[in-house]
This record gives structure tokens, C-alpha cells and sequence, in this order.
């Protein structure tokens, strides 16, 4: 096999970014990537999943080579939506590079990440000419800023069911807050989600005794549920947090007590609680406070943590030697598809500068595309000694 072309990371971003991938259309992302993939030898398979009731999903699973070690890089090529168009000094879906900074929706969560992957893929595989003992595979899901139903749960699912083992994950989601080589994420906290509605009965403000105001209730509920703090944080993880997310009653009128008064929690937990234990207390300090109502509880995910060992010190270890800083071990931030992959192989994240990420004029700078690309490049290195 000829040696495979080196891939610009920025370039390869910026055509990826042209694709307005708003979950859950790919609006061609997925084609980009799988195209540059098999350039380089890589198998591809697409992979369409649905669910009644959710939109279906596109995925890309590619893999080169069939001996164990495996190592994956995971990742996806939908973005949120651009929000208020007119607040973006450039065009969301332009993939413009002006003075060393490339804007767009999706530059660092993560369609940067996905093309420094693929450029250190083939410039592994471009030195490695005459071969590797293992395997390298990319899983790209289109769906890991939606319901995250039809990705990368399913994919790895279909892997499972095809005898395709992955040995190591490295996600790459924007792990750094504010310069690149901060920190590598080993863990990320659990969350649930309870959403709340008191019953009472509707009446008149001056005859209170023919209605059952229910908000006094959802009070006393919510003040229970933040009367102290859930735990003080682990070894590997900051304290978990409830927060209240909205209060809704929808009453326009002002002598009218309600029927219903709403309520949302979320919480985000750490390694000390589970999705079972929270949702039991959240149902008992309901009973205890509430009164009638009814509660909805939704757990999208559990708090893990790949202990410090192989894996991250082969991330440290590549950043240190590419950037001569060494990063921090974390867990914080909200949830990502590491999550679901977890259950398979150890995993850790470890990608762009976050700072713009979900925002207007989301960007990162070119110098950082061509690093990452460096620091990805080390991790295969030392994945797979010569």
C-alpha cells in the first residue's frame, strides 16, 4: 500500500464545519470524514439507527487493521444550533480562517478534534509503513449533542454484537478551559433530572378554604431539597449540585389560586451517589413535602472515573512532550459520550480549548488544530512502541 497523504488539519476542519450538522441532520459531515478515512485505508461502516418516537441518527465506525490492541478515538460531527445568527460576527457555517483563528459552529465541539485525529492518523500510519501490531478506530456519532439515543450507545452496541473489541478510548471533547494541555478528563459526574408538579385545586384568592394553593407546597419541597449540600466531593471529583431550573405556575391572573404548580431540578453528581440512590430521595422528600403531586425522574447518565494509570499517563505523557506542560487529571463539566463507552474499555477526553464552545463566534486557533494534532500523534506513538 502507498504511504497515505498527510492530512491539514485545518483544512479538513473547515470542510467540516461547512457542513451545518445541527443534531440530528449530517448534512454531509459523516461523507467527509469517511472519505478521508478510507483514503487512508481505513474500513468504514455506516451506521443508521432509530428509535420510535426519536429522529434516526447517522454514525461512522472505521477501523484499520484487525489485531488487538485497539485504540479508538470517539467523537461526533453534529453541533447545537447557532442560536441568534445576527450575534456571530461571521458566517456559523463559513469555516473562515482569519489571522491564525478558525471560526464556526462546531471548531472546538469538536469537528477540530476529529480532523487533528485523522491527520495523526495518517501521519502514524505514514511513518509506520511497514506496519503496526494492533488496530486504530474512529467512532463518530451524529448524535451525542441530542437525545444521544441513536449514536454512540447503539454503535457500540452493534460493535459488541460484530466482534469488534476496543481495547483504549481517547474522546476528544474540549476538555481545556482556557489554553490547550490544561487538562485531560478521566471521569465525568452523573446527572438526573426530576420535574415536579404539585396538585392542588383551583379557586378564589378570598375564599382560600374551597382551593388548595399549591405553591406553598412546591415551596417547602424545593427548600427541602437545598437545605444542605448533597456531599463534599471525592478524591477525583468537586461536590455535586442540585439546581432548581424552573419554577413555572403559568397563572395570569391575580386572584386565581392555581391547580398546578411545576418545578425542575437537576442534579449533577459525583462517585459518592447513583441515579438509584438520588432518585430514592428525591421521591421520599417529595412524599414528604408536596403533598399530591407528580414526579418524572430521568437519569441520563452515572458518575464514572477511569482511575489514574495506563491510559491517562499515555495522554499526560504525549501533551507533556508536545507542549512541555503538564496537564491536571479532572472530572468536572457536564456529560459526554465517554459515558456510554466506559462500559467497554477505559476511557479518557482530551481535546481543544472549550472557551467558545456553544457560543456565538465559537473558534479556536490554528496553531492549537496543528498541536492537538501533534499530541494525538504522540498518543499512538506510545500507544504502539515501534
Amino acid at each position: 500500500m502507498s504511504e497515505p497523504r498527510p492530512i491539514d488539519p485545518v483544512e479538513l476542519a473547515q470542510r467540516l464545519i461547512r457542513c451545518p450538522s445541527v443534531t440530528p441532520e449530517d448534512a454531509g459531515a459523516l461523507a467527509i470524514a469517511e472519505a478521508e478515512l478510507e483514503g487512508l485505508g481505513f474500513a468504514c461502516h455506516r451506521l443508521t439507527f432509530s428509535e420510535p418516537g426519536t429522529p434516526d441518527v447517522d454514525n461512522l465506525y472505521a477501523r484499520i487493521g484487525r489485531a488487538a490492541p485497539n485504540f479508538c478515538f470517539a467523537g461526533h460531527t453534529d453541533v447545537v444550533p447557532v442560536g441568534e445568527e445576527a450575534a456571530w460576527t461571521v458566517d456559523p457555517f463559513g469555516g473562515e480562517l482569519i489571522d491564525g483563528v478558525l471560526w464556526g459552529r462546531g471548531a472546538a465541539d469538536m469537528k477540530g478534534a476529529l480532523a487533528c485525529f485523522a491527520a495523526a492518523a495518517a501521519r502514524f500510519l505514514g511513518a509506520r509503513s511497514a506496519g503496526f501490531e494492533g488496530s486504530i478506530s474512529l467512532l463518530i456519532t451524529g448524535d451525542e449533542e441530542g437525545p444521544a439515543i441513536n449514536g454512540t450507545r447503539k454503535v457500540l452496541e452493534w460493535m459488541a454484537a460484530n466482534g469488534e473489541r476496543i481495547d483504549a478510548c481517547l474522546v476528544g471533547e474540549p476538555t481545556n478551559p482556557a489554553r490547550l494541555g490544561e487538562t485531560v478528563k478521566i471521569g465525568r459526574r452523573g446527572s438526573i433530572t426530576g420535574r415536579l408538579t404539585v396538585l392542588g385545586a383551583q379557586g378564589h384568592v378570598a375564599y382560600p378554604h374551597r382551593a388548595d394553593n399549591p405553591i406553598p407546597r412546591l415551596m417547602e419541597t424545593l427548600a427541602a431539597l437545598t437545605a444542605k449540600p448533597l456531599d463534599e466531593g471525592s478524591e477525583h471529583f468537586e461536590p455535586s449540585n442540585l439546581e432548581v431550573t424552573t419554577v413555572d405556575v403559568g397563572n395570569p391572573a391575580e386572584n386565581l389560586i392555581p391547580a398546578r404548580a411545576r418545578a425542575t431540578i437537576n442534579v449533577r453528581f459525583n462517585d459518592r451517589h447513583t441515579g438509584d440512590g438520588l432518585a430514592a430521595w428525591l421521591r421520599d422528600c417529595c412524599a414528604a413535602h408536596a403533598g399530591a403531586h407528580e414526579l418524572e425522574i430521568l437519569v441520563t447518565g452515572e458518575a464514572f472515573l477511569t482511575p489514574p494509570g495506563a491510559l491517562s499517563e499515555l495522554i499526560v505523557g504525549a501533551v507533556e512532550r508536545v507542549l512541555g506542560a503538564r496537564p491536571e487529571l479532572g472530572t468536572a463539566g457536564g456529560t459526554s459520550d465517554a459515558r456510554f463507552i466506559k462500559d467497554y474499555c477505559p476511557v479518557a477526553e482530551f481535546g481543544l480549548v472549550g472557551q467558545t464552545m456553544h457560543k456565538a463566534d465559537e473558534r479556536v486557533a490554528a496553531a492549537d488544530l496543528h498541536a492537538l494534532t501533534d499530541i494525538y500523534a504522540a498518543v499512538l506513538d506510545a500507544y504502539f512502541p515501534a
